[in-house]
């Protein structure tokens, strides 16, 4: 998707759901970890990853977390999102070869403040939770 979805303020609704979904894989991984300059050997190196109590190479948490930036200023709301704040909670590791649901619901707007609240949620193709928190949007 190149061009944003344009929800106006009034168009948001409590109750409305995007999702989209994101294969994980090495190319990935490695552009993060270019951009991030994180390359934790948790992240990037098989061996070490190996004697890790995960047994294999954990994805980058803020990798996934950054979805959250996709969701907002492409989907939900779309082009007149400005993101005020996220919260995060890592539950469960993410790896290479994954598929993930990146998803975001509105459980609350004000209209005072024009800013609206978002559940925000990544799984991975066995539907565990990955990463949960919430999102405030300021709609422009």
């Amino acid at each position: 998707m190149d061009n944003p979805l344009e929800y106006s303020f009034e168009e948001i609704k409590i109750g409305l759901i995007h999702n989209f979904e994101v294969g994980i894989d090495e190319e990935l991984t490695k552009k993060f970890a270019n951009v991030s300059g994180d390359f934790n050997p948790l992240h990037m190196d098989e061996q070490y990853a190996k004697e890790t109590k995960f047994g294999k190479r954990v994805v980058h948490g803020m990798l996934l977390a950054s979805f959250f930036s996709r969701l907002v200023g492409m989907y939900l709301p779309g082009k007149n999102a400005l993101y005020f704040s996220q919260n995060l909670n890592f539950v469960k590791p993410c790896f290479i070869g994954d598929k993930v649901t990146v998803q975001g619901e509105i459980i609350d707007k004000s209209d005072a403040t024009k800013i609206i609240k978002l559940k925000t949620s990544i799984k991975n193709q066995e539907g565990k939770s990955l990463v949960e928190g919430t999102s405030q949007v300021m709609i422009r």
